[in-house]
């Protein structure tokens, strides 16, 4: 705003027009203008929708409809010692400052005639009422995490951000349920061509209800083919990651009764991002990256290698020989591979529905009885076992869900064309995963690795 007029001006209309200029009030739902009359003068009040204790705001009403036009002051700090029953307010003259009280969450109330503004610091900043996300955790940083609440969801970014520039565009989607969903970006970083595709695609959808509120807009928005598992958006539930994206550039959709947000554009490598990574040093940041990526490739393709070398022993180098399987069991290998990754979500979904208080009697039964018993009955090789268990402990490393069962569902692919076609199917397995990979599509028109597709 610089060579801009930074004080008040005399006339409410020009203050208004000069609010709007800066302020996205009409692009922006949770930006409230409010304009009432007090003491036969025109008034505007300017606030954060989500940030305002309402019962505050609910007797300061009541209080300004009662004054008459003899009791209205002559000045704005008169105004603020005689007609504001409120303890925190300050008065201001310098529209930047105003500017930065507004995005902070204070309400603003402008006063036609008065060369100042009444800035009330009536604020409440909306906090989750249980412990962060479990699935977003950070060893550092805040604790907070997105609600199923819509606006408290912006306004916990709001309070993140404090710029202009920050816009939050509400559109309701759905002929039945017209369920609230925001675009939230900042309209000087932005991608401007993305984000006039992803607000064109979102005012033209034709559904009767998103069922599933988040999945079902995603759905909606980009029709996955199902042949490629790989997941179009990033998910997070924590506020911090979705302010990060927002200053990098990023477009965030926020749904109603949906405590995550979507994150758009998409790449492999936001993807395994996590919230650890933006708390660390250079360094510890860059080595548990390399790590994560490591340990990914090898959830992906360590057990088909071992299938691989296990049908051609002959390629085992002298290091590795000691791979080789040495015990014997009456199921072939493949099969093994199979039921133990059948076994492995079985007990997921066991995991998810066990009462707290049974859940870990339980896993170790299951351990017990996946383990030596399974070895010791003749089903299972031991080397088999150990191989499973590092991949099913792998997928944890990286935190994006629907991630880790595109990563199994390619693991699979290569273990089934490996044991039909020996090293040849192993060779087409892999062609097709990274296949997968470069050809995925998201919805800013770019692949995994980020590069334009036609």
């Amino acid at each position: 705003m610089s060579g801009e007029k930074k004080t008040i001006y005399p006339t409410l209309e020009e203050n208004v027009a000069h609010m709007n200029a800066i302020l996205p009030v009409k692009e922006s739902f949770d930006l409230i203008q409010r304009d009432i009359i007090i003491g036969e003068k025109k008034c505007t009040f300017y606030f954060i929708d989500g940030f305002t204790k309402d019962e505050v705001m609910q007797k300061l009403m009541s209080s300004f409809f009662a004054i008459k036009k003899d009791d209205m002051p002559s000045t704005a700090t008169g105004f603020s010692k005689m007609c504001l029953s409120y303890v925190e307010v300050d008065v201001i003259a310098d529209f930047d400052l105003i500017v930065k009280n507004i995005l902070s969450g204070v309400t603003c109330l402008f006063i036609d005639g008065y060369e100042a503004c009444l800035a009330i610091d009536c604020r409440t900043y909306p906090a989750r009422g249980v412990d962060e996300p479990d699935k977003d955790k950070s060893l550092r940083g805040s604790r907070d995490g997105f609600v199923e609440t819509i606006v408290f969801n912006t306004a916990l970014i709001r309070r993140r951000i404090r710029d202009p520039h920050l816009v939050m565009k509400m559109f309701d989607v759905g002929k039945s349920s017209r369920t609230d969903v925001a675009i939230c970006y900042m309209s000087d970083r932005v991608d401007h061509e993305l984000l006039q595709n992803l607000s064109s695609r979102i005012e033209k959808l034709d559904v009767d209800a998103l069922r599933m509120n988040q999945q079902s807009l995603a759905d909606a928005l980009f029709k996955r083919k199902w042949f490629n598992p790989f997941p179009k958006f990033k998910f997070t539930e924590r506020p911090d990651t979705a302010s990060v994206c927002l200053l990098e550039g990023k477009v965030i959709l926020l749904v109603d009764n949906s405590p995550s947000a979507m994150v758009l554009p998409t790449s492999i490598f936001d993807i395994v991002e996590e919230a650890n990574d933006y708390y660390f040093p250079t360094l510890t940041n860059v080595y548990l990256k390399v790590t994560r990526a490591l340990i990914t490739i090898a959830t992906v393709f360590l057990t088909p290698l071992f299938l691989l070398f296990m049908q051609n022993l002959n390629w085992l180098p002298k290091v590795f020989e000691f791979v080789a399987l040495k015990d014997a069991a009456n199921i072939p290998i493949i099969f093994q591979f199979l039921i133990l990754e059948l076994s492995i979500d079985g007990l997921r979904l066991a995991a998810m529905n066990t009462p707290t208080m049974l859940s870990t009697p339980l896993s170790v039964i299951a351990g017990i009885v996946m383990g030596e018993f399974a070895v010791k009955s003749g089903w299972f090789n031991s080397d088999v076992l150990v191989y499973m268990a590092f991949v099913a402990v792998s997928n944890y490393t990286q935190p994006n869900f629907e991630l880790g069962y595109a990563l199994k569902f390619m693991r699979l692919l290569l273990l089934i064309l490996t044991a039909l076609f020996n090293w040849v199917g192993f060779a087409i397995g892999t062609i097709i995963v990274f296949c997968s990979l470069a050809f995925n599509k998201t919805l800013s028109g770019r692949n995994y690795l980020n590069v334009k597709l036609n």
